[in-house]
């Protein structure tokens, strides 16, 4: 097998955190790789179709900042339907992201392999020795300083032996969405529509999902937002019982979603024939919106009382301020022994949490950090942290920290804490 050993840093995954700790590890000077298994960068919000931005702000203040927020400005400046002005909610174009995260690798100095993906670590004493890669050229072994997990899953902790917590007491799962897109609507028809989600109760989605010609259409989530001229971009129906781990589950999955979406299309056409009836399905999405899977298990897990107490910490790396949000099982959330919640718990404007740089160690390692919906909290919390906005915070925290521990030759729980959010803030994090 052959080996490559040209890299201080190797992320695996190039999704939102991955192209945050990338590019905010070469910037700091470092030779950095990323690793991603599809052919292009920004994960959910690319090759995942996801249709929008989940808030930026807590109400008062901008909550995402540094490489966050420079993405999300380079962004809306490609999009012009979209009001400049706008912070939260806002859509987003796959294409142009793609091009915005591209520019951003190369201008770092980081590189990319794409349709590669880690297959294999070896570790010893909470050290990870190197990592296997599959891709066309078959297999080969890569060795480097420090290593991130940006996976989504946790697949590279996973296969170096970090402990993770998955699911619930049952093995029950968030569901999961196929996203997709739908062109030739007529925009200015689409507008006068009354809100279809399920916020409405009056909503004509609770017609459709009765409809006994629409089956694949079962339960009431329907996001949807205009990226571009005559298209919609649809974050809408529920996936159940899909583990990403069981490749031959999720395959059939997929299948399905694409039959979901353009049963929705046929759906929309018949009940909004001035919108829809000339319209068609574009593009769905080439990756599973998948909600949830592992959660590495770190140096502090991140918990509910956390949340609710909106705490501050030490070695706080960024905020966040999204709502816990908890796709449950079947159109009933069984999260919450509480029926009478629904599990959302919203703060109040103004108000977030930090995110404390130990749930980005994995418990026991000395060159392995992770970021993105993978950190180290509870499964409630999870339910908050795992959106776009917040992977690309704790991807550039990770970034930042692994070169510090290039810099220092020291362990990742040993980082200077005090340099690490020195560096952040200089960088524009946000950070209390």
């Amino acid at each position: 097998m052959k080996t490559n050993s040209n890299y201080d840093i190797i992320i695996a995954g190039g999704g939102p955190g991955g192209v945050a700790a990338a590019v905010a590890a070469a910037r700091e000077g470092a030779k950095v790789l990323i690793i991603e298994q599809t052919g292009c960068l920004g994960g959910m919000g690319t090759s995942g179709l996801v249709p929008a931005w989940t808030p930026f702000s807590d109400g008062e203040n901008i909550c995402y900042r540094g490489i966050a927020f420079e993405v999300f400005e380079k962004l809306k400046e490609k999009m012009p339907t979209v009001d400049k002005t706008k912070i939260d909610w806002v859509p987003i174009c796959a294409e142009e992201l793609k091009i915005i995260y591209d520019d951003m690798l190369i201008e770092s100095g980081a590189k990319v392999i794409f349709h590669s993906f880690v297959c294999d670590a070896e570790s010893e004493n909470g050290e990870i020795k190197s990592i296997t890669v599959a891709n066309k050229a078959g297999l080969t072994k890569y060795t480097a300083k420090v290593y991130v997990d940006a996976t989504g899953d946790g697949d590279l902790a996973f296969f170096s032996g970090a402990e993770f917590q998955k699911g619930g007491e049952n093995g029950e799962l968030q569901a999961s969405s196929l996203c997709f897109a739908i062109s030739n609507i007529n925009i200015e028809a689409y507008k006068d529509i009354p809100v279809l989600n399920a916020g409405n109760h009056k909503s004509q989605i609770y017609d459709i999902i009765s409809d006994e010609r629409f089956p694949l259409i079962t339960d009431d989530h329907f996001c949807d937002h205009i990226i571009n001229r005559g298209t919609v971009g649809f974050n809408a129906g529920h996936i159940w019982d899909g583990d990403s781990e069981k490749v031959e589950e999720m395959s059939e999955l997929m299948m399905k979603g694409r039959k979901i979406a353009h049963e929705y299309k046929n759906a929309l056409a018949d009940y909004f024939p001035d919108a829809f009836g000339e319209s068609s399905v574009t593009a769905t999405a080439n990756v599973m919106g998948t909600r949830e899977s592992r959660r590495i298990i770190g140096e502090y897990v991140f918990t509910a009382e956390d949340y609710i107490e909106k705490r501050s910490f030490n070695d706080e790396i960024g905020r966040n301020c999204y709502y816990i949000d908890i796709h449950g099982e079947q159109r009933k959330n069984t999260f919450y022994k509480d029926e009478k919640d629904h599990g959302e718990f919203h703060y109040e404007k103004g108000e977030s949490h930090g995110i404390p740089y130990r749930s980005l160690v994995p418990k026991g390692f000395s060159n392995l950090l992770t970021c993105g919906r993978i950190i180290s909290c509870d499964r409630m919390t999870y339910g908050s942290l795992r959106v776009m906005p917040t992977c690309l915070v704790t991807g550039q925290a990770a970034g930042t920290a692994a070169s510090l521990i290039i810099k220092s030759d020291c362990r990742a729980t040993d980082v200077d804490i005090k340099l690490l959010r020195e560096k952040l803030i200089e960088n524009g994090a946000y950070i209390k």
